[in-house]
């Protein structure tokens, strides 16, 4: 399934080793772009990350994951999703550093495709953290729906659940996740 959530994308060969992931990367990198770029459509004009450049960096990390021994094309997404989480928290620890006020802006409730700025990233890292504890499958879908943009269908296709699940899994996220985050102002 293509980030536009229709079937007409490539398809993709299994990944069993990572000589298979180097001749895969190539194949998703557009649709990563197009991720990169749903995810980042909400940042206000004048943002210094563009979504080339999250992708080249989310890219960059995950071809150099010599060992990385991608399953399938969701295990590979959700190792991009994780990977661009890295780099969007790590760009929060540089702009908190920068302007400390800002980073403590209230607690939105946490939606597929918000502005990034509008979330304490290092608040939602924590929080995710915890979440990963407590229940990895929860913190998966965090990950598919928040950090890599994809919709209800798409995160079910790559978890291999169901859409219901996808649904439950995501609202409870949220609401624990938002707990966590006002516990920890």
């Amino acid at each position: 399934m293509t980030a536009h959530g229709d079937n007409s994308g490539p398809s993709y060969p299994e990944m069993k080793d990572s000589s298979d992931a180097d001749r895969i990367l190539p194949l998703v990198y557009d649709e990563l772009r197009r991720l990169a770029r749903a995810r980042l459509a909400h940042e206000p004009a004048g943002q210094t990350l563009q979504p080339t450049g999250l992708v080249h960096e989310a890219y960059l990390r995950l071809a150099n994951e010599k060992d990385a021994k991608w399953q399938n094309k969701g295990h590979f997404f959700a190792a991009a999703a994780v990977a661009m989480r890295r780099i969007l928290i790590e760009r929060a620890r540089r702009k908190r550093t920068r302007k400390a006020a800002d980073a403590n802006r209230p607690v939105t409730e946490l939606e597929s495709g918000q502005d990034i700025d509008s979330i304490d990233l290092l608040a939602l890292d924590a929080a995710l953290t915890k979440l990963a504890a407590f229940d990895r499958r929860l913190a998966e879908v965090v990950h598919l729906r928040f950090f890599a943009g994809l919709s209800v269908e798409q995160t079910a296709e790559i978890m291999h659940v169901g859409e219901r699940t996808v649904k439950r899994d995501w609202n409870f996220a949220r609401v624990w996740l938002r707990e966590q985050m006002e516990q920890s102002r």
